[in-house]
Formats: structure tokens, C-alpha cells, sequence
């Protein structure tokens, strides 16, 4: 007898278009300033208007979309803004979960960082940025859970996303994994050596290099950034 789908286990059409349309945008598949239509979407999937139009709203609240009344939804730009209060958001996280995760990391917590590393180092060999991309994303997550901090990854994760698309364009130009797997190393060897403020300092190194990637994306794609406020 097939078992009861639970609440959270259910998917709706509006799931599959707004997962869909959200790799497309984060992997760079959709560009900023990238037009997209309702109708073909909707055309896409087999469904109405209507989960079309409940994706797109959820997307715009992550700030991926622009939508605007009678004219054409768009793959949002990036706000210079934005992206410096999700730094700063994420920082603030950061910081006391790695003071958490190197008072507390134990054997077990090492084996999951070297275990994330080297999943990474197999992404980096094959040059797989996407795979990295979605490792990286682990790698957080498994710091979050030595420092018994699950619901820190929660909105590490929402900030985090709001400026993936640059760092995946970052990666895409600069071929930069090695660098990042090698911030990955010094943070996961500090937290393993119960360092606490040497993991904060790399993790810090870590997110600064984003800056490189700004300074780099203004010059070469100045019409990817949204004009200042």
C-alpha cells in the first residue's frame, strides 16, 4: 500500500516552474535583462497562466525578477545595494557560527568537513563550477550542523542566493575554483583545530574576494548591475 504524502513532501506546478526558472537565473542560463514570457512558460509546462504567475511573484521577492505592469517580466539586474546588506547579513551570521563550529567541532565534525572538501576537489578537477556551486552550499550547511546551529544555514542560504548569480559569473570569467577550495581549506583546517578566530579571518578573506568580481563585472558588463539608488 503506497505510503501517505505528507504536506511537505507534496509539489505543485508552481514548485516545478519557480525551481525550474530559479537554475536557469542562478546558473547564468538567463542572463540579467533576459525577457521572459508568461505565455511560453506556461506553454513549457503544460499549465495555466496562474502557477506561471505565482513562480514568477516568488521570484521577484528573491529579487531574481522584475516585474512591471504592461510590459515584459525580466531577469532582474544587480543592485550594488543589495548585495552589500546581504554581505553584511551573512558576515554577521558567519562569524558566530565559526566561533560555534571550532568550540564544538569534534571527530565526527572533521570527517564531514573532509568529506565536503573532497567532493569539492573532484568538482575543481573536472572544472565543474555548477557542481561546486551546489557543494558550496553543503559545505555551509555541514559548518551550521557542527555548530548546532542548523537555522543559521536557513539565512546563510537566503543571502547567500541573492548573489550567487554574480559569483557564478565571477567563476565563469576568472576560472577561480582553486582559489575558493583553497579559502574552504583554511576555514575547514581552523574550525578542525578549534581556531576560532583564525576560521573567522579566512571565512572573511573568503567573502572578500567578491569584490574582485564586482570590480571586475562593472567594467566588463556594466548593464548587468542596476543603476545606483
Amino acid at each position: 500500500m503506497a505510503q501517505p504524502t505528507t504536506l511537505s513532501e507534496r509539489r505543485t506546478s508552481v514548485d516545478d516552474v519557480f525551481d525550474h526558472l530559479h537554475e536557469q537565473i542562478a546558473t547564468l542560463r538567463l542572463k540579467p535583462g533576459d525577457r521572459i514570457s508568461e505565455a511560453e512558460i506556461a506553454a513549457q509546462f503544460g499549465v495555466s497562466r496562474q502557477p506561471v504567475r505565482d513562480a514568477f511573484s516568488r521570484l521577484a521577492n528573491l529579487d531574481l525578477l522584475l516585474i512591471r505592469p504592461q510590459r515584459a517580466t525580466e531577469v532582474r539586474g544587480f543592485s550594488k545595494r543589495e548585495i552589500e546588506k546581504a554581505r553584511f547579513v551573512r558576515e554577521a551570521i558567519e562569524k558566530e557560527v565559526l566561533r560555534r563550529a571550532a568550540t564544538r567541532c569534534d571527530a565526527a565534525g572533521a570527517t564531514r568537513l573532509n568529506a565536503a572538501l573532497m567532493l569539492q576537489e573532484t568538482a575543481v578537477a573536472n572544472g565543474d563550477v555548477e557542481t561546486f556551486g551546489r557543494l558550496d552550499y553543503d559545505f555551509h550547511k555541514a559548518i551550521c550542523a557542527i555548530a548546532q546551529a542548523d537555522y543559521a544555514f536557513e539565512v546563510i542560504q537566503k543571502e547567500k542566493s541573492k548573489i550567487d548569480r554574480l559569483c557564478m559569473l565571477g567563476l565563469e570569467k576568472e576560472q577561480r575554483l582553486p582559489e575558493l577550495i583553497n579559502d574552504h581549506r583554511k576555514i575547514a583546517d581552523a574550525i578542525k583545530a578549534n581556531d576560532a578566530e583564525g576560521s573567522i579571518a579566512a571565512s572573511m578573506i573568503h567573502l572578500s574576494r567578491l569584490d574582485q568580481t564586482i570590480e571586475r563585472i562593472s567594467a566588463t558588463n556594466a548593464n548587468y548591475f542596476e543603476p545606483a539608488d
